[in-house]
């Protein structure tokens, strides 16, 4: 069944899909989405990929390099984050307990969970994330964790751009200003340490992610394997699509306090009868967002109840990368 569908990657400054664009997968070129909160470059890898767009890299570099060769990793959300200051919110930046870094859905999935999903998720709070929280059952199911020990690597600083590696690349670290801060904060210097380290309150409202500061931040596992639509862990492993009920497979960097959204990734699958052979959606509503990822040019956002989601900006940034 998986084998009639394939897997689109988009991203955007907010929900609404209007606004996204389709993410060039396993290309080194960083994506930008820029909103007046917000200036973000982003990479997403995905192993053996066979996605739109059409004619997309298999696999990255970023694969075969170290430490992700040794640990089978399967898909990456790799970018730099600069946090604007908003207009009506000045300050100095975003508190370490506020941004928050995970999955929300639009409906419940509470009738589409499989057995054994309660042991699943303890699983992925002990091993994978233990800051994680959240409602899976809820009427709008959400699962977010800190950024500060959610990401696998926490780079303050622009990081690097290599395309031997897979395009913008980080350690964990800093710059020589933002080791410095790290230091100041006691932050441990190994990205394990760290994560362990931002689980506690105090660790994170010490901690503020500057406004106009450049943040490098990657997320990555070998769990989710999107060859093969399954979730594996450890003595469990889930045939995604036996439970797929339409909806994607949504990522968000959001504020908790002030709702502000900051970058949205969004897994959809469609149907290979439902695309063009140009790897164009057939009826899409997107296709002015995708022209403006390499036109530059400003798209409208919607405002909702929920979030603000003012003007932004979308483009393939391949230019000012160090």
């Amino acid at each position: 069944m998986a084998d009639q569908y394939v897997l689109r990657v988009t991203a955007g400054p907010g929900y609404d899909e209007a606004t996204h664009v389709e993410v060039p997968v396993n290309r080194p070129e960083p994506l930008r989405i820029q909103s007046p909160v917000a200036d973000v470059e982003l990479n997403v890898r995905i192993r053996s990929y066979h996605g739109l767009p059409r004619a997309s890299f298999e696999t990255s570099p970023y694969f075969s390099t170290s430490p992700h060769d040794a640990n089978n990793d399967q898909f990456s959300i790799t970018f730099r984050f600069t946090p604007l200051e908003p207009s009506d919110s000045p300050g100095e930046g975003i508190s370490g307990l506020d941004l928050q870094f995970g999955n929300d859905f639009d409906r419940p999935i509470r009738d589409r969970l499989p057995p054994g999903f309660n042991a699943a998720l303890s699983f992925v709070k002990w091993w994978v994330d233990p800051g994680l929280d959240g409602d899976p059952y809820a009427d709008q199911p959400y699962l977010f964790g800190p950024a500060l020990s959610s990401f696998n690597r926490l780079h303050i600083g622009s990081g690097h751009y290599d395309e031997e590696k897979g395009g913008l690349w980080f350690d964990e670290g800093g710059d020589s200003q933002g080791l410095a801060v790290r230091a100041s904060l006691g932050v441990p210097s190994t990205s394990k340490e760290r994560m362990k380290w931002a689980l506690r309150d105090e660790a994170k409202a010490n901690w503020l992610f500057r406004y106009g500061q450049t943040y490098g931040l990657d997320f990555f596992n070998p769990y989710l394997d999107f060859e093969n639509l399954s979730l594996r862990l450890p003595g469990f492993q889930l045939p995604v699509i036996k439970y797929w009920d339409g909806q994607g497979l949504r990522y968000v960097l959001r504020n908790k306090s002030t709702g502000a959204v900051y970058l949205v990734v969004l897994f959809t699958l469609h149907l290979k009868t439902d695309v063009n052979e140009d790897g164009t959606l057939k009826n899409a509503p997107v296709e002015h967002a995708s022209a403006s990822a390499s036109g530059g040019c400003d798209t409208d956002v919607k405002e909702t109840a929920a979030e603000r989601r003012p003007e932004a900006t979308i483009e393939s940034q391949v230019d000012d990368v160090d």
